[in-house]
């Protein structure tokens, strides 16, 4: 696609090459992370080659295409650099990449957009990155999950409620980070405050992280 008409949220030049690489996801290619964002790629072909050397990691598997995208919350392993990297939002509602210790890197927060029950007492979880699990954890759409990449499953479940401290990841306040007062009942809306301001933003658009 035309450079111009990438997502507002990657944080690339709008000037440049006329074309970057189309996304295939909700996140950001790898490609466009190493050679935008990061620039320890100059070329396409050079991830290419990192790839090859199987020296890229996205949330505990091995990336085998350029256009693999990392989703909000996923983990870049650089294999050949011993670093870890967590794919975030800035407070200005752009991806970033934040560095973590080696150990965070086997997990990664999601948000739970839907679920059903099954036989056995189990209830199916989906989330918001295309995963989805077996859990007997309680749990309500609009909460978050904690996902153990080594074990593949959910180890935790963080619920939506009043006090939650949450991400706006949607809407006009993306990447603004603050404290739930008010689940505003009838609608689909909760009040949050946050260190500038308050203000109000739909469930689905925001995500529980504490």
């Amino acid at each position: 696609m035309k450079r111009h008409a990438a997502p507002k949220n990657w944080p690339i030049s709008r000037k440049g090459t006329t074309f970057v690489l189309s996304k295939n996801s909700k996140g950001i290619p790898v490609l466009v992370l190493l050679r935008d964002l990061m620039k320890v790629a100059r070329t396409r072909n050079e991830v290419k080659q990192a790839i090859h050397k199987k020296d890229l990691i996205i949330s505990n598997k091995l990336v085998h295409d350029e256009k693999k995208s990392l989703e909000l919350f996923d983990t870049l392993t650089l294999v050949h650099s011993k670093k870890n990297y967590r794919l975030v939002l800035s407070p200005k509602g752009k991806y970033d990449l934040e560095e973590i210790k080696e150990g965070d890197a086997n997990s990664k927060i999601s948000k739970i957009v839907n679920k059903k029950s099954l036989r056995g007492k189990k209830i199916q979880i989906n989330l918001s990155d295309g995963r989805n699990y077996l859990s007997d954890l309680k749990c309500s759409i609009g909460d978050s999950a904690i996902v153990d990449l080594e074990k593949n499953k959910i180890s935790k479940v963080i619920p939506l409620k009043e006090k939650s401290e949450i991400l706006v990841v949607g809407g006009k306040h993306a990447g603004k980070k603050g404290k739930i007062t008010k689940i505003v009942e009838g609608t689909n809306m909760v009040e949050i405050e946050s260190e500038e301001k308050k203000f109000r933003a739909l469930i689905k658009q925001v995500m529980v992280l504490n």
